[in-house]
């Protein structure tokens, strides 16, 4: 099961490159295509630092058995915490567009993943 931690540790480690690299590119999912520096400097740390340090952390969880059910526990609480926080956006707005959707869904997906590693 703790084979689990890996490709949720992938998803954080593209979104995290991905971020650095090219912060316009997350936001465009959003409708977003054109961001100033300081929106680009929010998106390389948010997106960018924020994910390098979850994956990094799913990896010290997947080879330290001591620390494993700790960091897998934090990370999906987070990840619930981001799905609910979609979920109140959709009750509030009345619409889920197709990407912040399919967010959601990844999002309780990888949280079923990390739960299945801990239970």
């Amino acid at each position: 099961m703790t084979l689990l931690l890996l490709p949720v540790a992938l998803v954080f480690l593209v979104m995290g490159l991905v971020a650095l690299a090219r912060p316009p590119m997350v936001l465009a999912y959003f409708d977003v295509h054109t961001l100033p520096a300081p929106m680009r400097n929010e998106v390389r740390a948010v997106y960018g630092g924020f994910g390098i340090a979850i994956a990094a952390l799913l990896l010290v969880a997947w080879v330290s058995p001591l620390w494993r059910d700790g960091i897998t526990v934090t990370v999906a609480v987070a990840l619930l915490g981001m799905a609910a926080g979609r979920l109140v956006s959709w009750a509030l707005e009345r619409a889920l567009p197709k990407w912040p959707a399919r967010f959601l869904l990844l999002e309780l997906v990888m949280a079923a993943m990390l739960a299945a590693v801990v239970w």
